[in-house]
């Protein structure tokens, strides 16, 4: 699965993917346990081969907030905790098992300096993270909740029943009263 995540992007060659796989460390996550808590510094990426997990923050008045699920064969870490070295404000916690393959920060940037290919790898990541955020800040926006449930419907409708209700409502920006409703609204 990784093998076929690093081909996609037309930048390794096989001896390098096969480093890749060599390098890379198992991780297993049971239902709740997080990848990343809040106030920790990120020192590692995550390539997620079963599961799914969410990233969340805290208000100050304690609620918790999902802006994110996150889906089999994508990358995840708390971006910028990784790249500035300071502590995140953010939570990445498993709403399922999950099985990962992790990468230590100073693994990757030993790997950036062994070859440029890395380089162009970590900006297109880079890019795909700051389009994705753009997109959500649109879609959070612009787009209604039935919309938003919509697309996850299209994009993920495998994983869409494995995801408990107040995350989904969570994610959504919405009551679990209301993403009842439109779940009521929809037949297929």
């Amino acid at each position: 699965m990784i093998r076929t995540y690093f081909n996609s992007y037309h930048l390794f060659n096989e001896e390098e993917i096969n480093q890749i796989e060599e390098l890379s460390v198992k991780r297993s996550l049971n239902k709740l346990d997080f990848f990343m808590k809040e106030n920790e510094i990120c020192k590692e990426v995550g390539f997620i081969v079963s599961g799914s997990l969410r990233s969340f923050y805290t208000t100050p008045s304690g609620e918790e907030v999902t802006y994110c699920i996150h889906f089999p064969q994508h990358v995840i870490t708390a971006y910028s905790s990784f790249i500035t070295g300071e502590a995140t404000q953010e939570n990445i916690q498993a709403i399922t098992p999950v099985e990962l393959l992790v990468f230590p920060k100073n693994l990757i940037l030993e790997l950036e300096a062994q070859s440029h290919h890395w380089t162009k790898f970590l900006k297109t990541i880079a890019e795909e993270q700051y389009i994705a955020l753009e997109k959500r800040i649109f879609q959070l926006q612009k787009t209604s909740a039935k919309e938003k449930y919509m697309d996850l419907l299209t994009n993920h409708p495998e994983y869409i029943q494995q995801i408990p209700l107040q995350y989904l409502a969570s994610y959504l920006g919405i009551t679990q009263r209301h993403l009842s409703r439109i779940r009521k609204e929809i037949t297929f």
